[in-house]
């Protein structure tokens, strides 16, 4: 892959969470890894979390030609991941119940985010919160069948941006908005990371119920989803 295109990878797959592969995934995780994985005391998220590692160790291992475990990953200021030994490689995960997403490109900002689309309480209150007028007004507008899907396309968006600004939520959800008629791109922004127009947000197609959107600060030239092997 160049590494001045805008070529996304993205990688999918189910997460086991299966006793077979697991001491595979904990091998190559490093100390810290390792160490938060051992405070995680339900075993079913441990496993997870072990193996959403392992998996994303060995995905950027296939992309750098190098050994999973002897890849260093270090967190920057407010705890986003990054390649201390490759850094213009940006790199993101996401995971909503047994399904994952991991996403890869040169050189730019990414953040990717995906929810499995149930309904839930709460709604009403998360988009008084969290949307801004304009994004509410349109959700509101939505017939009732569409409000769940429209919400998470909605959320999803404005995750993947915290996250590809590396704040995550702490910035503030209601601080990017979404053009609701252009799902696609931002009428506004923070004013630290530039102009709404260079940021641009891609669905991701993985299955029915499922809402997973990539968002990056460069023009998307080809976005690459593969599946993991079993």
């Amino acid at each position: 892959m160049s590494r001045i295109d805008m070529t996304i990878q993205l990688w999918h797959g189910n997460i086991a969470a299966e006793d077979a592969h697991y001491q595979n995934y904990w091998r190559i995780l490093d100390a810290d890894e390792q160490a938060h994985a051992e405070k995680i005391k339900n075993s079913l998220l441990h496993k997870r979390y072990v193996e959403v590692h392992g998996r994303l160790r060995m995905v950027l291992a296939q992309t750098l030609n190098e050994p999973p475990e002897k890849i260093r990953i270090k967190k920057a200021e407010h705890g986003k991941p990054y390649l201390a030994d490759t850094p213009e490689l940006a790199f993101n995960l996401s995971h909503s119940g047994r399904a994952m997403v991991i996403a890869l490109a040169w050189h730019c900002q990414l953040g990717v985010d995906m929810e499995c689309c149930k309904p839930r309480g709460g709604l009403l209150g998360l988009v008084d919160k969290c949307f801004a007028e304009e994004e509410s007004a349109y959700w509101h507008e939505l017939p009732e069948a569409q409000k769940t899907v429209g919400f998470y396309r909605f959320w999803t968006r404005k995750e993947a941006f915290v996250k590809a600004t590396g704040r995550g939520i702490g910035l503030g959800l209601n601080q990017c908005v979404v053009n609701p008629e252009n799902q696609s791109g931002f009428l506004r922004v923070p004013a630290d990371y530039g102009q709404a127009s260079m940021w641009h947000a891609l669905d991701i197609a993985l299955g029915q119920g499922v809402c997973a959107t990539l968002v990056t600060d460069k023009d998307i030239v080809e976005a690459r989803l593969m599946e993991f092997e079993p």
